[in-house]
Formats: structure tokens, C-alpha cells, sequence
């Protein structure tokens, strides 16, 4: 590997390495992703380099391991370029047919192209599935472009660029001021101007400065980061190393979760690499600027994601979180002044240096510029990452992204924000997301993640599981939060048990005022979200719970029950074989009946009933069979009588 003297030489060997490179020539993209690899991707890869070895094609047919491209749904996700043909759900034994029809003979293969469930539309090149179609993608664009693991693959599509101008053409202070304009807001939850928070750090009188990356992703069923680590960790170094220079910060720290193996691995193969060539180290491309970054693997401790807290566990000492009196980006890490900022954050930092400021504020809304990413899951057609312009209704990103709810089901609600986020009705479905408009409602941005719920979710059992998430999580430093939070979750359990009464609503809400009063921390502060916002806009299935022990969408296994409809039963001893508790009473030829006493509520005899029979139902309360036309009571006092 070369090392870089100089902006001049970094772009003599760009414009040598773009020389070598033929644009025409065949490349096989893998997704190699924590989502695809679970899928099977890296038989995938591996199958690719055997058969394109038997066919003596090595030389004539590129292969790279990937990032995350965002279709998680339909992966493991293959494009191959130039044509950008993507196929997906790939499998080995796909592998033979894809590599003589596409690569040799440049013929489609059609059965592993997109195809539409509803309308049949199918779509051959990557940007013209809808999933990718409605997206406006300046982050994740690059991750089925580039190997994940090749600094000259990010260098090839203009890596380090931003460095490069920024230390050879601007100031410090005129980085400052083009984050700054550009109106960036941390993408890590709190959405505090990125640019602000710079420039107290570097007003700081403090020498000593910190920059550090936020990837203690913890949300249930966010991955946003964890996708960017893994797929292009070079754009969040280049982020972190510029915004070092801006500050005066000679060190930086990436602080990421443990239970990200993958991340943690390419992030600390891209930082050799970028010593290497010059990136990170001493004098970096000549400009007599130093700058060395470390990486440090949290325990899994959801409070970490709190600037404070994570800082505390920088130090070494139990995560949890300070009083803010001070500023961490005036007295943080070691009490020295401390940017912190979240992987995406960074990773816009680069693009901000090198389009320029009004470029980015042509993405978004007046208070919220530039694209965000979201991990859409939960009950939608199509789960993965989406990424879209500030302001996007959460009905496009629902229905025109996600495909909408599957099964024929009924949208019911979508939680945004994490496990402190809030929950919001089909009234709200036209609500642009961005920071201001999300938190008017009860709800927030937070990292980005995004919970889609069917008619078939109990709002009331949504809000005591994430109640009990922060309960569990919680450090423990301040009773409202300790305390508050525990006493919450026993209230919700109980009501979703059918043991609720009058008063808990009440009792709820004085425990939620408490905890956002009173709590050290965003984590307490923000924790009673889930329970407000379901109130809010659900109070109905509150109240069904206490005053008539009903769930309404039929959920809260203590407050239902299933029974045979001998009407419909046929005596197929499907269900009473596969019920795992041996509650159903029935032979051949005799009608079936659940032992209420003996039946755990678990469902299986729903799951297995034949659909042309229908013979099982769902209820809330204690079964009460429909009346029995005549000429059923003959078959059934026969059963009977058997």
C-alpha cells in the first residue's frame, strides 16, 4: 500500500486506479450484509467464485462482498453490473444458470427478478423495483457498489475526497461554518444542530478535544447503523476525521455495540487500511494535521446510547448517565470538550464537504434538512432500510415503499422513534416525518426505527412490553426513572391480565409527568412515550381492558379464549393432535371440543385448522357457541351419542 504526502498524489493514484478499472466489464455485487449472511449469502459468494472459476472466467468477471442495499425482505440480494440487473433471493443453486444466461450470454433470468404480489409488474434493474424507485438514497446508494472491505473500491467513487479538500483547500473554521449552513441535525435521536454542537466544542478553551461515533445502536428492530458500518465504514471515518479538523480534536472514538461482529470487524480492517495510506496518523496528506481513531465495544447496555452514559463507559466506569448542567461538548469525555454524534451523522459529513451545504439543503423540510433512514419492519410486505428525504408522509413511506400491510390485514398503528418513541393512529398516516412533526404528536425521530402494527396488535400490550424494554434498561441512577418506570410495567401487566381497575389511568399518567420531570436522563424523560401516545390515541382498548376485561384486537392471551364451532367441524383430528397441551376432546367422526380448563391460549389449533373448514374462533371472554341449525343437530347429537 502507497502513503499519501499530499492531496496531489491521493488524486494521481484515484485517476491510476480509475484507469485500470474497465466501467464495461461484468461485476457480481452480494449482498454481504448480517441480513443476507443469515440468508445463506455467503454460500451465495461462494458458489459465484467456484463457477466462474469451472467456467474459466476469472479474469473476464468480477466479484465483490457487499453491504446492505436495504431490501432485507427479498435477500440475499444480487446485482450485476453494468446492467444493474438485480436478482433477489438468491440462492446456490441459482448460481450455474445466473452465470451462464447473465454473464456470459447477457440474458435475463427472469424467475429471479422482481416481480409485483398484486399487479405482476416485474422490474429487472435494481432502480426500478418500487422499493428502491420511491427512495432518494445518498448514503446507502454506495453499499451494493463497493466492497465492503476494499479501500480502493471507496476511493474509486470519490473516498476521502472530502478530506482531501477540506484539508488542502479550507480552513477549519470554514468547515465549521458549511455544516453549519448546511442545517444538519444529529441523526442519533435528539436532533441537536450538529453544526451548534461543533462550535461550542471548538470555542471550548480546552485544548484536548474528542470526536466520537455513536453506533450503540440499540433499538428494537433498528439496524440503520449497523448497515453503514458494515457496508461503507470508510465514509464514517472520512466524517469523523474531518469533523476532528474542524474541532481541533487529534483523537476519535468509535463506540460500537458488541453484538455487531461484522461491524466491528470491517470498522477496524477500514482503520488499518486508512493508516496506511495516510488517512489516519500523523500529517495526514501533508497538511500537518494528526489525528488517530480507536474503537471501543460496548456490554450491551441500552443507556449507552445516551451521550453521557456512553462517555461514562468510555472511561471505563458503569454507563450512566450525568446531570447537563454542563455540555459533554464542553465538558465530556475526560472532561475535556466532546462531539458526539451518531453513524449516520457522520457519514452525511462528507457528502455536506463535497457537494457544499445548499446542495444538502435541497433534501427535507425547513426545520429538518437532507435524507434520513429508517428500518422499516413489523407487519409490513417489505421489511428492510429505506431512505428518504425529510419530510416523506408515512403513507408513502408505508405504502409506496413498504408495500403496505400483507395478508389483507388493516394498518393499525406505526411506532416511530424506538422504545421511547410513540405510536401513532391511521388519522396520522399523512404526517410528513421529520424532527418538529413527530415530537408536535407525541412521538419523536429518534434513531430511525419504524414499527408498522395490524389490526391484530393490542396498543395496550405494545405500550407494557417497550415500558418493561426500559424498565429492564434503565441504569438505575434516579428513582423517577428506577422506580417510576417499575411501577408502570406492573400496572400495564395487570391490565393486560385482565386485573386492571378504575384508577390506573390515572395513576399511569402522575408515574409518566413524574419520570419526564424528574428523570436525569432522555432515557427517563422520554420512557412514558409509549403508554401516552397509545392513551392518546387509543384510549378505547384502555378502558375495554379495565371496565370490560375485553382485548379488542383479541391479543392478551388472559383475556381470550378459542372454541370449536360445531357447525363447522369436521372431525379432521388436526387440531387435536398438534394441540400441545392435549386440551381438545374429539375422534373421528365426533365433533371436537377445547378443554377451557386445560387450553393455554396458544393458538395452534388456529394456526392448523384447515381454511375450508374454519371450524376455530378467536374470541374475547368465554366462548359462547352460535346457535346450531337443524340440520347440524342431528350429525352433532349423533357425535355425541358416539
Amino acid at each position: 500500500m502507497v502513503r499519501f504526502s499530499s492531496s496531489e498524489e491521493l488524486e494521481q493514484f484515484r485517476r491510476e486506479l480509475s484507469s485500470r478499472r474497465d466501467p464495461k466489464k461484468p461485476c457480481i455485487s452480494v449482498c454481504a450484509g448480517t441480513g443476507c449472511l443469515a440468508n445463506g449469502a455467503a454460500d451465495v459468494m461462494e458458489g459465484f467464485s467456484v463457477e466462474i472459476a469451472k467456467k474459466g472466467l476469472v479474469a473476464n468477471v468480477d466479484t465483490r462482498g457487499t453491504g446492505c442495499p436495504g431490501f432485507c425482505e427479498r435477500g440475499p440480494v444480487v446485482v450485476i453490473y453494468p446492467e444493474e440487473i438485480c436478482y433477489l433471493g438468491v440462492t446456490p443453486a441459482d448460481i450455474p444458470e445466473i452465470v451462464e444466461e447473465t454473464v456470459a450470454n447477457k440474458r435475463v433470468v427472469d424467475r429471479l427478478v422482481y416481480r409485483d404480489a398484486a399487479t405482476g409488474e416485474r422490474a429487472t434493474r435494481e432502480s426500478d423495483i418500487p422499493f428502491y424507485k420511491c427512495q432518494t438514497r445518498t448514503l446507502l446508494s454506495s453499499n451494493i457498489k463497493i466492497d465492503s472491505r476494499s479501500i480502493d473500491d471507496y476511493l474509486s467513487i470519490g473516498g476521502y475526497s472530502a478530506l482531501s479538500k477540506a484539508l488542502s483547500r479550507m480552513t477549519a473554521e470554514a468547515v465549521l461554518e458549511e455544516v453549519k449552513k448546511s442545517n444538519i441535525r444529529g441523526r442519533g435521536g435528539g436532533g441537536f444542530p450538529t453544526g451548534q454542537k461543533w462550535e461550542g466544542s471548538r470555542d471550548a478553551p480546552d485544548k484536548v478535544k474528542y470526536v466520537i461515533v455513536n453506533a450503540d445502536e440499540g433499538d428494537p428492530g433498528a439496524f440503520m447503523d449497523r448497515a453503514l458500518l458494515e457496508g461503507n465504514p470508510h465514509s464514517i471515518l472520512e466524517g469523523l476525521i474531518i469533523g476532528g479538523y474542524a474541532i481541533g480534536a487529534q483523537e476519535g472514538y468509535v463506540y460500537v455495540r458488541q453484538e455487531y461482529p461484522l461491524a466491528v470487524k470491517n470498522t477496524l480492517h477500514a482503520i488499518e487500511q486508512a493508516e496506511k495510506y495516510g488517512f489516519l496518523g500523523k500529517n495526514i496528506l501533508g497538511s500537518g494535521f494528526d489525528f488517530a481513531v480507536k474503537v471501543h465495544r460496548g456490554a450491551g447496555a441500552f443507556v449507552c446510547g445516551e451521550s453521557t452514559a456512553l462517555m461514562t463507559a468510555l472511561e471505563g466506569r458503569p454507563g450512566e448517565p450525568r446531570p447537563k448542567y454542563v455540555r459533554s461538548n464542553v465538558r465530556g469525555l475526560w472532561n475535556r470538550p466532546s462531539v458526539l454524534n451518531n453513524v449516520e451523522t457522520w457519514a452525511n459529513i462528507p457528502l455536506i464537504i463535497n457537494n457544499g451545504a445548499e446542495w444538502f439543503t435541497r433534501f427535507g423540510t425547513e426545520g429538518s434538512k437532507g435524507t434520513k433512514i429508517f428500518s422499516l419492519v413489523g407487519k409490513i410486505a417489505n421489511t428492510g432500510l429505506v431512505e428518504v428525504p425529510m419530510g416523506m408522509t408515512l403513507r408513502d413511506i408505508i405504502y409506496k415503499i413498504g408495500g403496505g400491510i400483507p395478508g389483507g390485514r388493516k394498518f393499525k398503528a406505526v411506532q416511530t422513534g424506538g422504545p421511547s418513541g410513540g405510536c401513532l393512529p391511521e388519522s396520522l398516516l399523512d404526517l410528513g416525518v421529520d424532527f418538529d412533526e413527530l415530537t408536535k404528536v407525541g412521538s419523536m425521530m429518534g434513531s430511525g426505527g419504524m414499527i408498522v402494527m395490524d389490526e391484530d396488535t393490542c396498543m395496550v400490550d405494545v405500550a407494557r412490553y417497550f415500558i418493561r424494554f426500559l424498565t429492564d434498561e434503565s441504569c438505575g441512577k434516579c428513582v423517577p426513572c428506577r422506580e417510576g418506570l417499575r411501577q408502570m410495567e406492573k400496572i400495564l401487566t395487570r391490565i393486560t391480565e385482565g386485573r386492571g381497575k378504575e384508577g390506573d389511568i390515572e395513576t399511569l399518567e402522575e408515574l409518566s409527568e413524574l419520570a419526564m420531570e424528574a428523570s436525569l436522563c432522555a432515557l427517563g424523560k422520554s420512557a412514558p412515550n409509549p403508554f401516552l401516545s397509545t392513551l392518546r390515541h387509543f384510549r378505547d382498548e384502555y378502558e375495554a381492558h379495565i371496565k370490560e376485561k375485553r382485548c379488542p384486537a383479541l391479543s392478551c392471551k388472559d383475556l381470550i379464549s378459542f372454541y370449536i364451532d360445531p357447525e363447522k367441524c369436521r372431525a379432521c383430528l388436526i387440531c387435536m393432535k398438534k394441540c400441545p397441551v392435549e386440551g381438545i376432546d374429539g375422534a373421528k367422526r365426533k365433533i371436537h371440543i377445547i378443554d377451557q380448563d386445560k387450553c393455554d391460549r396458544c393458538g395452534t389449533c388456529l394456526e392448523v385448522c384447515p381454511a375450508r373448514f374454519d371450524a376455530v374462533r378467536k374470541i374475547s371472554g368465554e366462548p359462547v357457541p352460535p346457535p346450531i341449525p337443524e340440520e347440524r343437530r342431528a350429525i352433532l347429537q349423533k357425535s355425541r351419542e358416539s
